[in-house]
């Protein structure tokens, strides 16, 4: 089941979100600031916890970074009011050299990373760049809990089928469990969908999802990026950087395709799973990680199997992909049909691609199978016609009627639907054709 991949580590997008300088030494302060702006972050200063107080009552702040000796109440008592007042807020701390204990009691305290100082720029800037990017999974996690909560089906899953319900009730008994999870399935199914539902209904659900594409990391980093490595590790390891296990500490990390992993990779991922222990490349002491691995059952139904939940699924699609300014409120009969009778070899996201190229395309309010992709303009029963096979017409209408119900799973309401005729019509051909009963 192929899944819309992210990099291991995007660059992070910065823009729409903020950053509040906390320090007194103005050259300091202005350096974080300019950095910050390079970034893309929208950029708040102040020289007290006062100050700091008083720009987070009046504006929604994204990322903090203090340094733990400022003025008047001091960097960790802001931290405590901040994790009080708005925990959605992420803090990095700035501490001295020689005081790293204090920097240890801060992350206690619930920052997500300090810096020593003096410290270099690069350094910062990685390390900056890193909060933008776990702001962003923070973000995406709570939509994503929200999307889970009100959308049609189960978790992230849409589809109302009996194979789906079949997969909803596996996934309601997983999610409540810690142990890792395999998951296989046709390329389009919804692995990580699956994947996501087993996190955000579980024990887990606010704590981080982190998604890796296993395909696509660098063979000779995958060992850095999955467990981190230290400063000097090696040539270009300037500082330290968090590896994506310890990042899901407390949640959940996806590996996809992780068949792609080099047999050496797979065997330390298996003793850290095992040990629930990390060793940073470059580092002599190891890490405590909690984390639920899940893996990319064939019991994902490929779309082909569950053609009654397209018209669901159609129906999210056009919501997802219609522009506000011009809405698609609708798919004509026929355009729905094309859709039902075709094989979708690549399953539920060569949907989702069909319709927002239809969505693109479309010139009004209602889809056409004009506004389709060119091989989803010939359907079904035009193939089956240009074949060397010749057949009655009152035969070729049995066949179409027997696999609309095959294709709806016994579903004659659907079923009438899917072929543009009523259902009394349907229960009469049913009768004609001494088929009653659908088949098997």
């Amino acid at each position: 089941m192929e899944i819309e991949a992210k990099p291991a580590n995007p660059k992070p997008n910065a823009a729409g979100y903020s950053v509040l300088i906390v320090d007194d030494e103005d050259a300091t302060r202005d350096l974080c600031r300019d950095i910050a702006a390079e970034i893309g972050l929208e950029v708040h200063t102040a020289s007290t916890t006062n100050e700091a107080l008083e720009i987070l009552e009046q504006s929604a702040v994204d990322i903090v970074v203090t340094d733990l000796r400022v003025p008047q109440l001091g960097g960790l008592e802001l931290l405590k009011r901040i994790n009080s007042s708005q925990p959605n807020t992420s803090v990095m701390v700035l501490t001295q050299y020689g005081t790293i204990e204090t920097a240890v009691a801060a992350t206690r305290l619930g920052a997500r990373d300090y810096v020593t100082k003096p410290f270099h720029v690069d350094e910062l800037r990685a390390k900056i760049e890193r909060l933008v990017q776990t702001v962003e999974l923070d973000h995406e996690n709570r939509v994503l809990r929200e999307q889970l909560r009100t959308r049609p089906g189960f978790g992230g899953l849409i589809g109302v089928s009996a194979k789906m319900q079949r997969v909803y009730k596996m996934l309601e008994k997983v999610s409540q469990h810690n142990y890792p999870v395999l998951i296989l399935g046709e390329s389009g199914t919804g692995k990580e969908l699956v994947a996501r539902s087993i996190h955000f209904l579980g024990v887990r659900q606010n704590k981080p999802f982190v998604p890796v594409d296993c395909s696509g990391l660098v063979p000779t980093l995958i060992e850095s990026e999955l467990f981190g490595y230290v400063k000097g590790a090696f040539t270009g390891a300037q500082h330290s950087r968090t590896g994506l296990l310890e990042t899901a500490n407390g949640g959940t990390v996806f590996l996809d395709e992780i068949g792609d992993l080099p047999v050496d990779l797979q065997a330390k991922l298996l003793r850290a799973l095992q040990e629930r222990e990390i060793r940073p490349v470059g580092a002599t002491d190891r890490l405590r990680i909690d984390v639920r691995i899940i893996a990319a059952t064939n019991r994902v139904p490929p779309l082909r199997e569950r053609k009654s939940d397209i018209p669901l699924l159609v129906s999210f699609f056009l919501e997802k992909f219609s522009d506000p300014q011009r809405p698609i409120r609708t798919i004509s009969e026929d355009a729905m049909r094309r859709l039902m009778t075709y094989d979708w070899p690549g399953n539920v996201r060569e949907l989702e691609n069909a319709v927002e190229r239809a969505v693109a395309l479309g010139s009004g309010p209602i889809l056409h199978i004009a506004d389709l992709p060119s091989n989803l303009q010939q359907g079904s029963s035009d193939k089956l016609l240009e074949s060397n096979e010749l057949t009655t017409l009152e035969e070729m209408e049995r066949r179409f009627i027997l696999r609309a119900l095959r294709e709806t799973n016994g579903d004659k309401l659907a079923a009438a639907r899917l072929l543009g005729i009523g259902k009394t019509t349907l229960y009469r051909k049913l009768k004609q054709y001494g088929a009653e009963s659908p088949p098997n």
